[in-house]
């Protein structure tokens, strides 16, 4: 039934013990002399992070302290592809005209990002707006039920995504969507802005550039206008992560299955995987290690495991999203971050 369940996140003692004898049976690979960040995550950061969730890495404790947000479950419809149960955190806000916001992470994030900024949305304040959050566990993520067939693209996430809000009795919401995020929103606003969703704000500005014969006048402002040295800088780093940062692009584009053994039987494998991005892809935050376990530990101990979310690169690949013509004609607001991967200049 289309009804909210409340949920707490309760991995099996059982599930707990079988990390721990992994953990206990790895083999480590060599490094070269002076390899740094070069040839990839450097042998003593996940040495030093292993031994870290051996012993001393409290789940339980992480556990709870998760259980404290309000989290739930739903059965929504997908179309053609049957029933999926969905987790999700609805925190309300106390403002009674709050406005109501879909929050969508993506790989390799999770619901978990909304955590330290819940209390700023949802606080009532005469200096900005009060948020109603809904935070979604995107279909195969964490603790949502994960797609059981192929085609499950970036229309099915925001098929999901407007009927959660619609379900919840938010007939008209907006949205915020970062990474993968960025393209489910981007697909809310073009299919279902205007009726339903109503404005809808990136981190991720990503977008082509003008074009010579749709948007001429652009397109010779882009050509004359200096490019400012926040936009260079940008520029520079979209350009060195699609030369030095891209082969896990390639690997889940074309084959996730493959990958997906690695990630579903090594929590050591895993654990490099994404702690590689949680390093090269932020603004040297100061991740402690125990906020780098519980973020692994999230995808290790989800509902559909580690390899169902690198599924939705090759499904996105293979319905072209980077062609996606759409013109969403709702508002929209653009964050922009110096350190984020993809920081295009202002068309």
């Amino acid at each position: 039934m289309n009804t909210e369940v409340p949920f707490k996140i309760s991995v099996s003692d059982e599930k707990i013990a079988l990390l721990k004898a992994k953990l206990d049976t790895v083999t480590f690979p060599d490094e070269l002399g002076d390899a740094g960040w070069a040839y990839g995550v450097p042998l003593a950061d996940i040495k030093r992070l292993v031994a870290r969730w051996q012993n001393g890495f409290d789940w339980r404790a992480q556990e709870r302290l998760i259980n404290e947000l309000p989290q739930f479950t739903r059965d929504i419809e997908v179309d053609g592809f049957g029933c999926l149960n969905i987790h999700y955190v609805h925190q309300k806000s106390q403002t009674v005209d709050a406005i109501p916001l879909l929050f969508v992470h993506g790989w390799p994030g999770s619901f978990l990002e909304v955590h330290k900024i819940l209390p700023l949305l949802t606080a009532t304040s005469q200096d900005h707006p009060s948020f109603h959050v809904v935070a979604i566990s995107l279909p195969g993520y964490a603790f949502s039920e994960g797609p059981k067939n192929k085609g499950f693209a970036i229309a099915q996430y925001a098929e999901v995504g407007n009927k959660l809000m619609l379900a919840l009795r938010y007939n008209e919401y907006v949205t915020q969507g970062g990474d993968w995020g960025h393209f489910v929103t981007h697909k809310i606003a073009s299919v279902y802005g205007g009726k339903h969703s109503k404005a809808w704000h990136t981190n991720f500005g990503f977008a082509t550039p003008p074009h010579p014969l749709w948007t001429p006048f652009r397109f010779l402002a882009f050509l004359i206008t200096p490019y400012t040295p926040a936009e260079k800088a940008g520029m520079k780093r979209a350009i060195e992560w699609r030369k030095d940062g891209r082969g896990y692009f390639e690997i889940q584009s074309t084959r996730p299955q493959t990958i997906g053994y690695s990630l579903a039987d090594s929590p050591v494998g895993l654990l490099s995987w994404i702690y590689e991005k949680l390093v090269t892809w932020t603004d040297e935050y100061p991740f402690t290690d125990d906020e780098v376990l519980t973020w692994v530990s999230i995808y290790w101990f989800s509902r559909a495991g580690p390899a169902a979310s690198c599924r939705i690169y090759y499904e996105s690949q293979k319905t072209n999203i980077l062609g996606d013509t759409a013109v969403p004609t709702i508002p929209k607001g653009i964050s922009f971050f110096p350190k984020e991967l993809a920081n295009l200049p202002r068309a």
